[in-house]
């Protein structure tokens, strides 16, 4: 039997086992820098050896979660410029998406720390693509004439730091739109 072009039904079983492995994941370290297999398992609806199969140590898994967080921030943006104005969509980007992973960064930040003992050993591209994301959404604001052209996409970043400091139990989307206006006022192209 040939499978040309097409997906065999276990693959993609595997492939939404391992997603949901990651999502639950990541929602735990939101929380918490523990990571409990049985609960993650349990979160994800699979049973605890599925995903020790596919993240043998909490090492692993922490490293994926942080690696699937980085790449999500950067593959939303073309889709929010495609879907919104780009104003729009550097806001979104920030309040919908950033937010929630500097919320999930705290633990996942500890977790980190514990897992990776050498600085070495993490992904080593997650700030620059972080600054690449931003840069393309503040290339299209340039472009729109909404914000200056000197501004530096690193600062950018590092106003954006202050979500780190969201707390998850208060009003955190109004305190994100509150820091994300700020720091737009800053952006603002004063020609016009």
């Amino acid at each position: 039997m040939t499978t040309t072009g097409s997906v065999s039904p276990r693959r993609a079983d595997t492939r939404r086992n391992h997603e949901r492995i990651l999502a639950a994941a990541a929602g735990s370290l939101a929380s918490s820098d523990e990571v409990s297999f049985n609960a993650i398992a349990k979160k994800a609806g699979v049973g605890v050896g599925t995903v020790y199969r596919h993240f043998p140590t909490p090492e692993a898994l922490i490293l994926a979660v942080y690696q699937r967080e980085v790449q999500h921030l950067v593959d939303v943006v073309p889709s929010l410029l495609e879907n919104h104005t780009p104003e729009q969509a550097f806001r979104t980007w920030t309040t919908e998406h950033l937010a929630h992973y500097m919320m999930t960064k705290r633990g996942l930040a500890n977790a980190l720390r514990a897992a990776t003992p050498s600085r070495g050993e993490l992904p080593p591209n997650a700030y620059e693509a972080l600054v690449g994301a931003i840069a393309t959404l503040l290339k299209a604001n340039v472009d729109a004439g909404t914000v200056r052209a000197d501004l530096d996409p690193e600062t950018v970043l590092r106003g954006l730091g202050g979500l780190l400091y969201l707390d998850r139990s208060a009003d955190w989307k109004n305190q994100t739109a509150c820091l994300t206006d700020l720091l737009w006022r800053g952006m603002c192209d004063r020609s016009n």
